[in-house]
């Protein structure tokens, strides 16, 4: 492959790429947020209003104002990795437009853990950990706490009994304690250490808590003995979480008053995105940074916070900020959707407050409504298509439902190749489902939104390794690692790869590399090996010889296009090459940021994003920056969730009952809820309440077991109509939404979809 000619064709692409990025118009509503220089502004945006434009664009004009000294920067805080690369495309299109851009980027792009790895890592010893701490990822803290729970249990077999269902015979109570109590336990580790880190609280604060209490709160002491199992394995590795991060800079913020000056005179201004999903934490180490001068600008919009059932993230602290801010804005406006959907969308509003039938929930949705784009806008809304909404009355069984979305689709994509169409479920395994039948009938359903990639940090690591080598083309080690990089294909074979590993430990005695790359007649160290190594490792050592000297005349080429010519030639999986294309942005942002870096310093940044420290700054398994044109005439399968932020043509919204999709009644089940534990008990939230208690003003005064059950009942009731919200909004213009009776077929129609069906067929 001509590797030159893919080089120049990305930086053809960065440069259309760039352009298009500066092709904004702001609207009236947009322009008076550009208008800001100082103070706190709150700014309530609806789905699909240009929120991610409107702060680049202020970003870009604060930059420009002039007001920033050389060693300040504008901080943007962002939810997720996705959004860190948005935002800085964004806004370097916006600073291009000047003739004379500034020299240095004068902003700095994170989300709440790279701006906490970024405090934390300025002086890691105020805050206990050594400098080459680790940073350990999601799927190994799993690992962890899944040990730590079945070693409570294995510790403690019957001790859950008293929670389990009564009436269960002593086989099915065996059987309940090996095969459900493991995964319920995983979950309340989880939701334990993350509630108390978000208190601040360590292990043997929560353990003396306990002990110092006349009356003994047994869930409570549970969690903390798996807290505190659980922070020994990390200590035992070095390691933190992604929650210890966020702690651990509030920590040092505030036990080190020069850091945190230097800090706030760093960041003048922080403009954050996405704050519906903020946790009290999060506002903490803001309203710090923000300073005296509290320049400080939070966008967002409460009613697409759908991730708080999972995290400590509440939208009260985005209302109770927007009503108290020196300045109140919103972005009402919505180019996205047909204006039927918008009207669905703001009747859900409206019902929602007046005629919820819990009283208690009424507050899940607020204004602004969605607005349409003014006349003239460069994004018009579509034209209104009210017979393309279909919301399904049909009573479908749980596998019927299934079939008929199939049917549906078999139909409608041969009539529509250039569209964009997605099937949003509640949960992953009802897309398995889906997506298995139709693979059946031959359509090949786009599904990576269900799972996630596990290849961004092997990626960073092979590019790494070579790029380590190169910058220290003497070391034998080094190169012996590069082999182990080039033939890493054949890893999944046992024998084979007992050869290569055999081989480096060779290639990493040469004492000479020079003698085996570039040998003078009669110094051959490849001629060494002919009576130690088989004729094939002979003619792989050949062949490697010559990959690495074409490799380093790469070292000449700027690193982006170093960076992009090696991913060629190593790299055939279109994830590793898509990989490997931000990450030559990145480097080539960094260098351009530092201009003084060589070679290893920026394999440095590679090293941490292979460590998994840049999960969190545009790299990490979960978080790829999905992007639906790709993927015209296909199906898209994904959960709300992982929907939030998209958008498609046509949308379907399975499985919108009363089990999905609770509001409160007496009759509505709740996943939660385990039907082996007693008395439909929320073993997580009482748990969890328990440990709120220990640490409250008067510890027994409101704690009744049963309580924090309901009150946890509410919380999903108000999250499961945001994320119908949230469903709803994706859709450009289509929309179907259908609902099944469940597995025993039980279930019902969610009382919202209910409502939405009696106000649509009033206006059609």
């Amino acid at each position: 492959m001509n590797s030159g000619l893919n080089v120049k064709t990305f930086n053809f692409q960065l440069s259309t790429f760039n352009k298009t990025m500066t092709k904004f118009t702001p609207r009236p509503a947009q322009e008076l947020i550009l208008q800001y220089r100082h103070g706190t502004m709150g700014v309530s945006a609806v789905p699909g209003s240009g929120k991610t434009w409107t702060l680049s664009r202020l970003a870009a004009d604060l930059i420009k104002s002039g007001t920033l000294d050389e060693n300040q920067e504008i901080l943007i805080v962002t939810l997720t990795n996705s959004a860190v690369d948005n935002f800085a495309a964004r806004i370097d299109g916006f600073l291009s437009e000047q003739a004379t851009r500034p020299l240095l980027p004068y902003y700095r792009v994170r989300t709440l853990h790279g701006l906490a790895h970024d405090i934390v890592r300025e002086r890691p010893e105020l805050v206990g950990l050594d400098s080459n701490f680790q940073i350990i990822d999601e799927r190994e803290a799993d690992r962890i706490r899944k040990q730590v729970a079945n070693a409570w249990l294995d510790e403690h077999p019957f001790e859950l009994d008293e929670y389990l269902n009564h009436e269960l015979d002593e086989n099915r109570l065996e059987w309940v304690r090996r095969e459900k109590l493991p995964d319920l336990m995983q979950g309340i580790a989880m939701s334990y250490i993350r509630t108390a880190k978000d208190r601040q609280l360590a292990p043997d604060d929560v353990a003396q808590q306990l002990e110092s209490l006349p009356l003994p709160l047994p869930l409570a002491a549970m969690g903390a003995a798996m807290y505190r199992d659980y922070q020994r394995a990390l200590a035992y590795r070095g390691a933190v979480d992604f929650d210890d991060l966020i702690r651990l800079a509030l920590m040092a913020l505030r036990v080190d008053a020069d850091l945190l000056a230097r800090l706030q005179f760093q960041w003048p201004y922080i403009l954050e995105d996405e704050a519906q999903d903020s946790s009290k934490l999060q506002q903490e180490i803001l309203a710090l940074l923000a300073g005296p001068a509290t320049n400080w600008v939070r966008v967002g919009d409460p009613n697409q916070a759908i991730f708080e059932s999972f995290t400590t993230a509440n939208p009260k602290y985005l209302r109770q900020f927007v009503v108290q801010a020196d300045t109140r804005r919103d972005l009402p406006n919505s180019g996205r959707s047909t204006q039927s959907i918008m009207d669905l969308a703001n009747y859900l509003i409206d019902w929602s407050q007046a005629e919820h039938p819990v009283e208690a929930a009424r507050d899940a949705l607020a204004e602004p409504y969605i607005e349409p784009t003014p006349e003239g806008d460069p994004q018009p809304n579509p034209l209104d298509q009210p017979e393309a909404i279909h919301l399904i009355e049909n009573k479908y069984s749980a596998d019927a439902e299934i079939q008929a979305v199939a049917d549906s689709l078999e139909r409608w994509l041969p009539e529509h190749p250039h569209d964009t169409v997605a099937v949003l479920v509640p949960r992953n395994t009802r897309g398995f489902l889906l997506n298995d039948e139709l693979r059946k009938r031959g359509i090949e359903p786009v599904d990576n939104l269900l799972r996630s990639s596990s290849s961004t940090r092997q990626t960073a690591g092979a590019l790494g390794n070579i790029l380590a080598y190169l910058s220290d083309p003497g070391a034998a080690r080094k190169m012996a690692t590069v082999y182990r990089v080039w033939r890493r294909a054949e890893r999944e074979d046992a024998d084979t790869w007992a050869i290569v590993e055999a081989t480096a430990k060779i290639l990493q005695g040469c004492a000479h590399v020079e003698d085996f790359l570039a040998p003078t007649p009669g110094m051959d160290w490849l001629d060494s090996l002919r009576d130690e190594l088989a004729p094939v490792e002979l003619d792989q050592l050949n062949e490697f010889r010559r990959v690495l000297r074409h490799w380093q005349k790469t070292i000449e080429l700027p690193i982006d296009q170093m960076i992009l010519t090696l991913s060629q030639e190593i790299f055939t999986e279109p994830n590793d090459l898509a990989i490997a294309h931000k990450l030559a942005v990145l480097l080539r942002r960094l260098h351009t940021t530092n201009p003084e870096w060589n070679l290893p310093e920026l394999t440095g940044e590679l090293a941490v994003i292979a460590k998994n420290e840049r999960r969190f700054l545009g790299f990490s398994d979960d978080d790829s920056g999905f992007d639906p044109e790709k993927y015209r005439g296909q199906v898209v399968i994904a959960t709300v969730h992982k929907a939030k932020g998209l958008e498609w043509d046509r949308v379907y919204l399975m499985s919108v009952n009363n089990y999905d999709y609770p509001s409160g009644m007496a009759y509505d089940n709740y996943i939660s809820e385990r039907w082996f534990i007693r008395d439909s008990l929320n073993l997580e939230a009482e748990t969890l309440a328990q440990l709120r208690v220990a640490f409250g003003t008067d510890a027994y005064a409101w704690y009744e077991a049963g309580a924090p059950t309901e009150a946890a009942r509410l919380e999903y009731v108000r999250e499961r109509l945001r994320l119908l919200y949230v469903g709803i909004t994706r859709a450009r213009r289509e929309l179907v939404i259908t609902w099944n009776s469940g597995r025993n077929g039980e279930q019902q129609a969610a009382i919202p979809l209910v409502a939405l069906q009696a106000f649509w067929e009033q206006q059609n």
